[in-house]
């Protein structure tokens, strides 16, 4: 059961906006599908090791997925360690922005 106050996701349009301040994004997806394609300043971090991420600064830390499952995983996993993370809604299958990587 997930339970998300008003703040705890944005959109992907919303993201975009934030890129020029180069906030922290990770991208929860396997290796092989942020290889894949991602966006440009995203750490992979796959849902698997997120609880060994340790945050370096303190300011808020926007999670993608495929989908935004998996985030919306990562998101509760690094608020019960403090950190404040974002659930990006709709993940890569919803991003309009630039990809590096390969096709999705």
């Amino acid at each position: 059961m997930f339970s998300f106050l008003k703040g705890n996701s944005i959109s992907t349009a919303e993201l975009q906006q934030k890129l020029d301040s180069k906030p922290v994004i990770l991208d929860v997806r396997e290796k092989n599908e942020f290889a894949a394609g991602h966006i440009p300043i995203a750490k992979n971090i796959p849902l698997g090791k997120i609880t060994s991420y340790q945050a370096k600064e303190n300011q808020p830390v926007y999670v993608i997925c495929q989908s935004g499952m998996r985030s919306r995983q990562a998101v509760k996993k690094l608020k019960a360690k403090g950190i404040d993370a974002i659930n990006v809604k709709g993940g890569m299958s919803a991003w309009r922005g630039s990809v590096r990587g390969g096709k999705l």
